[in-house]
């Protein structure tokens, strides 16, 4: 992957990747050649563009033993927030993008999203289990301002008393709270906050769009005063350059109203681990060699292993050290290793317009 993929006069301030290599499915290589023309400045500058999709399906389910849910919604794909660890890049090959600039410029959203998730929720065959939402890109990412996509999902989870469960860094997720805060009564909901750093100078250049960690844990003081559990996710951990902030992350969590906590190593899929390495070079090159260094050695010897149980805690003594770590400052802390259980007994199809009313409703 070479930054020649892309104009070097491009202004990318605010971009997490570097480079814009083509999707690992296209047969057709782009590399950027200047033709001599003086280009306006407004051309120089990257800018973010929104398509929109028309799903068939919304609820994505998955087998996998390591993850604590079963069935996902995603309203956007591609992320504005730019995280350059984020696992979510290598998805926008399946659009014949990019993983590196088009994941976090060339964004799509779902704006019928509400409505496919109100049918699949009414089939006679679905059985009720809790949704998670932000799993692979932040429903609350700037765009969600605008398009309101995860807002309407809320709408039609709360119609239905449907559990869910939320993962996001996105200080939008405050504008929600009136929806939220209503679930959460009825044991319907639950929060995840990441933060990944509490260095802000750090932070902008690592995830340059997303809230600055003392937003993100100011949005876990409003979530819990509005009556909504939170958990504070320490997600990722980047060995040999955020490590050491470990026990801090989970102590500003807990001050700022977090219950419980849960933490997940760096991961390198796919593309992502020659965009990272591309952002160590340029951002800390002091502490590139390390950093990859102690990936590897959780990895037996590779970027990343992709085996369940493995993925997202590596193995080895360094693995091994965080873990303990993370449980000793965890009950330290009097952190829940868990949020309660959330309830699916509440779960009912709305009655539509003409439908024939329960004479005992329960």
């Amino acid at each position: 992957m070479s930054s020649a993929t892309v104009d070097p006069e491009l202004k990318r301030r605010g971009r997490g990747a570097t480079s814009n290599a083509v999707g690992r499915f296209e047969s057709v290589a782009r590399h950027f050649e200047d033709d001599g023309w003086d280009r306006a400045p407004e051309a120089r500058v990257l800018r973010t563009t929104t398509s929109v999709e028309r799903p068939r399906s919304i609820i994505s389910y998955n087998r996998s033993p390591d993850l604590p849910f079963d069935r996902s919604i995603n309203p956007y794909r591609g992320c504005e927030h730019g995280c350059i660890y984020c696992f979510a890049r290598p998805s926008h090959a399946w659009l014949g993008l990019s993983a590196g600039l088009d994941f976090e410029t060339r964004l799509i959203a779902r704006p019928d999203a509400a409505e496919v998730l109100r049918r699949e929720l009414s089939q006679r065959r679905y059985e009720v289990a809790t949704i998670a939402m932000g799993t692979n890109t932040d429903p609350y990412q700037p765009i969600e301002r605008a398009h309101e996509v995860a807002r309407n999902c809320l709408q039609v989870l709360e119609e239905f008393g449907h559990p869910l469960a939320v993962v996001t860094k996105g200080a939008l997720i405050e504008r929600d709270i009136d929806i939220l805060s209503r679930m959460a009564e009825r044991g319907l909901v639950r929060v995840g906050i990441s933060v990944t750093t509490l260095d802000p100078a750090l932070s902008r250049k690592m995830e340059p769009r997303a809230p600055a960690p003392a937003r993100r844990l100011a949005t876990i003081a409003r979530l819990n005063a509005a009556g909504i559990p939170v958990r504070i996710m320490t997600s990722p951990i980047v060995p040999g350059l955020t490590d050491h902030e470990l026990e801090a992350m989970l102590s500003a969590g807990r001050d700022a109203g977090a219950s419980s906590a849960s933490w997940i190593m760096l991961r390198l899929p796919r593309e992502v681990s020659p965009l990272f390495q591309e952002w160590l070079e340029t951002h800390v090159p002091d502490r590139a060699d390390r950093v990859m260094g102690l990936v590897r050695q959780m990895h037996g010897g590779k970027d990343y292993d992709a085996n369940w149980g493995r993925r997202m805690r590596g193995t080895g003594p360094y693995a091994k050290l965080i873990a303990a770590r993370f449980e000793v400052a965890r009950r330290r802390l009097k952190l829940a290793a868990a949020l309660p259980p959330l309830r699916s007994d509440l779960f009912r199809v709305p009655p539509k317009a003409g439908d024939q009313m329960e004479l005992f409703p329960a």
